[in-house]
Protein backbone atom coordinates (compact mmCIF):
# COMPACT_ATOMS: atom_id res chain seq x y z
CA UNK A 1 0.00 0.00 0.00
CA UNK A 2 1.12 3.50 -0.72
CA UNK A 3 0.66 6.38 1.72
CA UNK A 4 -2.48 7.44 -0.16
CA UNK A 5 -4.11 4.06 0.53
CA UNK A 6 -3.84 2.83 -3.03
CA UNK A 7 -2.21 -0.44 -3.95
CA UNK A 8 0.21 -0.81 -6.82
CA UNK A 9 -1.14 -3.61 -8.99
CA UNK A 10 0.37 -5.69 -11.76
CA UNK A 11 -1.76 -5.20 -14.84
CA UNK A 12 0.03 -7.42 -17.37
CA UNK A 13 -1.38 -10.84 -18.15
CA UNK A 14 1.83 -12.82 -17.57
CA UNK A 15 2.35 -11.47 -14.03
CA UNK A 16 -1.25 -12.05 -13.04
CA UNK A 17 -1.20 -15.63 -14.40
CA UNK A 18 2.10 -16.28 -12.55
CA UNK A 19 0.21 -15.59 -9.30
CA UNK A 20 -1.82 -18.74 -9.86
CA UNK A 21 -4.67 -17.13 -11.80
CA UNK A 22 -6.19 -19.33 -14.50
CA UNK A 23 -4.24 -18.97 -17.76
CA UNK A 24 -6.20 -17.04 -20.37
CA UNK A 25 -5.54 -18.09 -23.94
CA UNK A 26 -2.58 -20.03 -25.25
CA UNK A 27 0.79 -19.42 -26.80
CA UNK A 28 1.49 -20.94 -30.22
CA UNK A 29 3.48 -23.80 -28.68
CA UNK A 30 0.49 -24.79 -26.53
CA UNK A 31 -1.77 -25.57 -29.51
CA UNK A 32 -1.78 -29.07 -30.99
CA UNK A 33 -3.52 -30.02 -34.24
CA UNK A 34 -6.52 -32.21 -33.42
CA UNK A 35 -6.99 -30.89 -29.88
CA UNK A 36 -10.61 -30.11 -29.02
CA UNK A 37 -11.50 -27.49 -26.41
CA UNK A 38 -14.99 -27.79 -24.89
CA UNK A 39 -15.58 -24.20 -23.85
CA UNK A 40 -17.10 -23.28 -20.50
CA UNK A 41 -19.46 -21.85 -19.43
CA UNK A 42 -22.42 -22.47 -21.72
CA UNK A 43 -24.95 -19.67 -22.35
CA UNK A 44 -28.73 -19.70 -22.32
CA UNK A 45 -29.96 -17.13 -24.86
CA UNK A 46 -32.80 -15.08 -23.44
CA UNK A 47 -35.38 -13.03 -25.29
CA UNK A 48 -33.80 -9.92 -23.75
CA UNK A 49 -30.35 -10.91 -25.12
CA UNK A 50 -31.78 -11.33 -28.61
CA UNK A 51 -33.85 -8.14 -28.60
CA UNK A 52 -31.01 -6.02 -27.21
CA UNK A 53 -28.55 -7.39 -29.77
CA UNK A 54 -31.04 -6.76 -32.60
CA UNK A 55 -31.66 -3.20 -31.44
CA UNK A 56 -27.97 -2.40 -30.91
CA UNK A 57 -27.08 -3.72 -34.36
CA UNK A 58 -30.18 -2.16 -35.99
CA UNK A 59 -31.48 -5.52 -37.23
CA UNK A 60 -35.20 -4.96 -36.80
CA UNK A 61 -36.36 -7.98 -38.79
CA UNK A 62 -39.70 -9.01 -37.26
CA UNK A 63 -38.71 -12.70 -37.14
CA UNK A 64 -36.41 -11.78 -34.26
CA UNK A 65 -38.44 -9.17 -32.36
CA UNK A 66 -42.14 -9.59 -33.20
CA UNK A 67 -43.99 -12.55 -31.65
CA UNK A 68 -47.06 -12.20 -33.89
CA UNK A 69 -45.02 -12.10 -37.09
CA UNK A 70 -42.79 -14.97 -35.94
CA UNK A 71 -45.80 -17.13 -35.00
CA UNK A 72 -46.79 -17.16 -38.69
CA UNK A 73 -43.26 -18.00 -39.89
CA UNK A 74 -41.83 -21.38 -40.89
CA UNK A 75 -40.48 -21.85 -37.34
CA UNK A 76 -43.67 -20.69 -35.62
CA UNK A 77 -41.77 -18.56 -33.11
CA UNK A 78 -38.97 -16.00 -32.77
CA UNK A 79 -35.56 -17.05 -34.05
CA UNK A 80 -32.39 -15.72 -32.39
CA UNK A 81 -30.46 -13.53 -34.82
CA UNK A 82 -27.46 -15.40 -36.30
CA UNK A 83 -24.76 -12.81 -35.57
CA UNK A 84 -25.61 -13.09 -31.85
CA UNK A 85 -25.11 -16.86 -31.97
CA UNK A 86 -21.74 -16.32 -33.70
CA UNK A 87 -20.73 -13.59 -31.23
CA UNK A 88 -21.58 -15.74 -28.22
CA UNK A 89 -19.62 -18.72 -29.58
CA UNK A 90 -16.66 -16.52 -30.41
CA UNK A 91 -16.77 -15.06 -26.90
CA UNK A 92 -17.02 -18.50 -25.30
CA UNK A 93 -13.87 -19.57 -27.18
CA UNK A 94 -11.66 -16.63 -26.18
CA UNK A 95 -10.33 -18.11 -22.93
CA UNK A 96 -9.18 -21.26 -24.75
CA UNK A 97 -8.24 -19.97 -28.20
CA UNK A 98 -7.61 -16.24 -28.55
CA UNK A 99 -7.05 -14.94 -25.03
CA UNK A 100 -3.45 -14.09 -25.89
CA UNK A 101 -4.18 -13.12 -29.52
CA UNK A 102 -2.33 -10.37 -31.29
CA UNK A 103 -5.14 -10.26 -33.87
CA UNK A 104 -8.09 -12.20 -35.22
CA UNK A 105 -7.18 -12.57 -38.89
CA UNK A 106 -10.21 -14.16 -40.55
CA UNK A 107 -13.52 -15.89 -40.08
CA UNK A 108 -14.48 -18.38 -42.79
CA UNK A 109 -17.30 -20.73 -43.66
CA UNK A 110 -19.79 -19.43 -41.10
CA UNK A 111 -23.06 -21.31 -41.35
CA UNK A 112 -26.19 -21.77 -39.28
CA UNK A 113 -27.53 -25.27 -40.06
CA UNK A 114 -30.37 -25.04 -37.51
CA UNK A 115 -32.19 -22.19 -35.77
CA UNK A 116 -31.67 -21.02 -32.20
CA UNK A 117 -34.72 -20.04 -30.15
CA UNK A 118 -35.19 -17.98 -26.99
CA UNK A 119 -34.37 -20.23 -24.05
CA UNK A 120 -31.90 -22.45 -25.92
CA UNK A 121 -28.59 -23.10 -24.18
CA UNK A 122 -25.52 -22.93 -26.40
CA UNK A 123 -22.43 -25.11 -25.96
CA UNK A 124 -19.33 -24.48 -28.06
CA UNK A 125 -16.22 -26.47 -28.81
CA UNK A 126 -13.23 -25.72 -31.01
CA UNK A 127 -10.90 -28.10 -32.83
CA UNK A 128 -7.38 -26.99 -33.73
CA UNK A 129 -6.98 -27.47 -37.50
CA UNK A 130 -3.60 -25.87 -38.13
CA UNK A 131 -0.65 -24.41 -36.20
CA UNK A 132 1.84 -22.46 -38.30
CA UNK A 133 4.78 -20.35 -37.12
CA UNK A 134 5.14 -17.04 -38.94
CA UNK A 135 7.78 -17.11 -41.67
CA UNK A 136 8.49 -13.39 -41.26
CA UNK A 137 8.20 -12.75 -37.50
CA UNK A 138 9.68 -15.33 -35.11
CA UNK A 139 7.66 -14.12 -32.10
CA UNK A 140 4.26 -15.27 -33.43
CA UNK A 141 2.27 -17.69 -35.53
CA UNK A 142 -1.19 -18.49 -36.86
CA UNK A 143 -3.65 -20.95 -35.37
CA UNK A 144 -6.70 -22.05 -37.32
CA UNK A 145 -9.67 -23.55 -35.48
CA UNK A 146 -13.18 -24.72 -36.30
CA UNK A 147 -15.79 -23.86 -33.70
CA UNK A 148 -19.03 -25.82 -33.55
CA UNK A 149 -22.03 -24.62 -31.55
CA UNK A 150 -24.69 -26.99 -30.26
CA UNK A 151 -27.97 -26.43 -28.47
CA UNK A 152 -29.01 -28.31 -25.32
CA UNK A 153 -30.31 -31.19 -27.47
CA UNK A 154 -26.97 -31.69 -29.23
CA UNK A 155 -28.16 -30.12 -32.50
CA UNK A 156 -25.46 -28.26 -34.45
CA UNK A 157 -26.73 -24.67 -34.73
CA UNK A 158 -23.60 -22.88 -35.99
CA UNK A 159 -20.11 -23.62 -37.24
CA UNK A 160 -17.23 -21.47 -38.43
CA UNK A 161 -13.48 -21.46 -38.91
CA UNK A 162 -11.18 -18.70 -37.83
CA UNK A 163 -7.52 -17.82 -38.02
CA UNK A 164 -5.87 -16.17 -35.03
CA UNK A 165 -2.42 -14.59 -34.77
CA UNK A 166 -0.92 -15.59 -31.41
CA UNK A 167 2.43 -14.93 -29.73
CA UNK A 168 5.07 -17.59 -29.23
CA UNK A 169 6.22 -18.37 -25.75
CA UNK A 170 9.66 -19.20 -27.12
CA UNK A 171 10.30 -16.91 -30.12
CA UNK A 172 12.49 -18.62 -32.68
CA UNK A 173 11.79 -22.13 -31.33
CA UNK A 174 9.89 -24.83 -33.20
CA UNK A 175 6.08 -25.03 -33.05
CA UNK A 176 6.39 -27.72 -30.39
CA UNK A 177 9.30 -26.07 -28.56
Amino acid sequence: MTQTGTKEIATDQATREASGARPYGRYLEEFEVGAVYKHWPAKTVTEADDHLFCLITMNHHPLHINDVYASKSQQGRNVVVGPLVYSLALGMSVADVSGKAIANLATEELSHPAPVFHGDTLFAESEVLEVRPSSSKPDRGVVKVRTDVYNQDGVLVATFKRAVLVPRKNPGGGAGA
